[in-house]
């Protein structure tokens, strides 16, 4: 199955709309339309869907047509190929076999496995169920092994892919997994895996007794009402046409394993129905899915998410679906209530970042909290030192927080630097204190605030400190 990446995206920071004191439907609405007037051109998407749920609310919009010229627009009812997004609900599979006691995130995941696998292991140590779902088992190669057709992408490439997935079976995968070789310490290294995700599905299928899909349909589908959406659709369902980066029209992904990778169809209507689940912060579902589960220090995967880290809006979780022919982008904020799911029906490599884009600016807009007081904001200077100074939101779960650097041109932006690292003061205050002579050298001071290294922080809007670029980095002024 064809995966596009985006993690680059995640690293960069993205212009927005202007801070509002308060938002309305008919403002939300209008930032849809926004929204997707620049996603259409900048991804050549013939049509473009947008699903918010935002403070229980939910705002779904549909704009373009799925095949040009033809005039149909899609709607809330529209089947769409969600492909990763699968992942996810493989995800909330393995959440529920842990908090149902079936499984256990530190057992060896060959306690679940059919057959003798002593190469499953990397100098003793096993590869554990948090380490399937956390991305990082330590695999030399994904199953199947589609790493060749990955070389050299063309407008053909998908040809590759499809054969290999229709002829795959699970004879064949049982028998790749008993050949793969760990080439890392389980839960170290993150590798994105379709394989790990097949094989979770199968570790289901052993603990239940049931069928994978009828695991999805009767702990997922059915409690979220979750009507259209299908793992293996009937022959009347229409799947909605999707397209390369040429206009040229795409078939759908094939699975001959368990689906559990990609395989899922659905529509923004029930993509909201799942978005909502997953802002609920206090089921123990959604909580155990979304945890840290390896204690990391900067991000973490849940159970297979792409990306989970923390801003200064809270905890966020990250999910990128691509087919042939359509891509789609999922985020939440849970501790903000927001969720959002984009779907176009386009798929080559610049769609990611034009979806990454899309969404990074209307979240923007959508978490403001009103305009903040014109002064300067992150630091003061106190006699001879500047001190920086970073609060969190006291709403939001401060815990999460391990730490704040400061970053910027003197430091060449790395988050990393040891000598930059704020101290925490109090649950919810970090500073920094240092000489103001340390930067009356620097021609230009300008700087940022990032999270646990990676949950880099916007400015308000009012500060009086923030530079005239696009992306909007904190200025230090020393007189």
């Amino acid at each position: 199955m064809k995966k596009v990446f985006f993690a680059l995206f995640l690293f960069f920071t993205f212009s927005c709309w202007a801070q509002q004191a308060t938002i309305s439907e008919k403002e939300i609405l209008e930032l849809m339309d926004n929204t997707a007037k620049k996603l259409l051109e900048t991804s050549k998407a013939n049509s473009a869907s947008i699903g918010i749920v935002k403070e229980g609310k939910t705002y779904t919009r549909h704009y373009g047509e799925i095949d040009k010229g033809k005039g149909n627009q899609a709607n809330n009812n529209t089947v769409f190929e969600v492909a990763s997004i699968t992942k996810l609900f493989t995800g909330l599979l393995m959440a529920q076999a842990v908090v149902d006691h079936k499984i256990k995130i530190d057992d060896d995941i060959r306690k679940y496995i059919t057959g003798s696998y002593p190469n499953l292991e990397y100098h003793g140590h096993p590869i554990r169920i948090k380490d399937l779902v956390s991305f990082r088992t330590g695999f030399n190669k994904d199953l199947p092994d589609n790493s060749e057709f990955r070389k050299n992408p063309s407008d053909s490439s998908y040809i590759g892919f499809r054969k290999m997935d229709e002829t795959y079976s699970r004879e064949k995968f049982f028998a790749d997994l008993k050949t793969i070789q760990l080439d890392t310490l389980p839960g170290t290294k993150f590798k994105y895996s379709n394989g790990s995700v097949q094989l979770a599905a199968h570790i289901l299928e052993n603990v239940y007794h049931k069928s994978y899909e009828t695991l999805l349909k009767e702990n997922i589908l059915s409690k979220l009402n979750m009507k259209s959406t299908q793992l293996f659709v009937d022959k009347n369902t229409i799947i909605a046409n999707g397209y390369n980066g040429n206009n040229k029209l795409m078939p759908n992904l094939s699975d001959n394993l368990w689906g559990a990778a990609g395989y899922l169809k659905s529509t923004l209507g029930d993509m909201t129905k799942f978005i909502a689940f997953e802002l609920d912060i206090k089921n123990k579902l959604v909580q155990e899915s979304q945890r840290n589960l390896l204690n990391s220090d900067t991000d973490w995967n849940g159970y297979f998410w792409d990306n989970i880290q923390v801003d200064n809006n809270g905890r966020n979780g990250w999910k990128h679906g691509g087919a042939f022919g359509t891509q789609n982008m999922l985020l939440i904020y849970p501790e903000r209530s927001l969720g959002i799911s984009i779907i176009v029906n386009i798929s080559s490599e610049k769609t990611a970042n034009a979806l990454g884009t899309a969404v990074v600016n209307l979240s923007q807009v959508l978490l403001s909290e009103g305009d903040s007081k014109k002064e300067i904001y992150g630091y003061k200077i106190v006699n001879e030192n500047v001190v920086f100074s970073y609060e969190h939101d006291k709403s939001l779960d401060a815990n999460l927080v391990k730490s704040v650097s400061l970053t910027g041109s003197f430091d060449k932006w790395n988050p990393n630097d040891k000598d930059y690292q704020l101290i925490r003061k109090n649950k919810n205050t970090f500073e920094l204190s240092l000489p103001k002579k340390q930067f009356e050298n620097d021609k230009i001071k300008m700087f940022k605030f990032v999270i646990n290294k990676t949950g880099w922080i916007e400015a308000p809007k009012n500060a009086l400190n923030i530079e005239k670029g696009p992306d909007q980095n904190l200025l230090l002024v020393i007189e």
